[in-house]
């Protein structure tokens, strides 16, 4: 099988936009966590370690319940989702790892995937979360 020239660029895309989109999740997450929940759709889902967490008010109130944060991403990989698994709406895969420091705990290794879906506005392409799967990787050491 012969990779189109189209899927070339579409996975050149896809990382593009992952690579700007990790950059301002994780800046947001640690400076400015207010702004967060603009970068979810109103029906994303978030599972935090375990916990499940559905619509932007509820993200809202976890975001707000967590100490303030320093994180570090050590990987970044992405992958276009194929639009026959995503109704046709442009969609990519986004996984992180790194490590992670919450306010008055210890430093904890992280892993983290987003579904990124792509919403067109009247002049560009912004790329809105809608499902988020966070995990502490060293979580039963510590």
């Amino acid at each position: 099988m012969t990779m189109s020239v189209d899927f070339k660029t579409y996975v050149d895309q896809a990382c593009k936009a992952a690579e700007e989109f990790v950059n301002i999740y994780y800046e947001t997450m640690d400076k400015r966590r207010r702004a967060l929940i603009r970068l979810y759709l109103d029906e994303a889902t978030l599972v935090w370690n375990g916990n499940a967490v559905t619509g932007l008010e509820a993200l809202n109130n976890f975001y707000e319940m967590l100490p303030s944060s320093e994180f570090q991403v050590n990987t970044l990989d992405c992958q276009p989702v194929h639009e026959q698994a995503t109704q046709s709406q442009t969609t990519v895969l986004v996984v992180t790892s790194g490590t992670v420091k919450f306010d008055g705990n210890k430093q904890h290794y992280f892993n983290q995937n987003f579904l990124l879906t792509a919403q067109a506005t009247f002049n560009s392409t912004v790329w809105k979360i809608a499902s988020d799967c966070f995990r502490f990787q060293d979580w039963a050491n510590s």
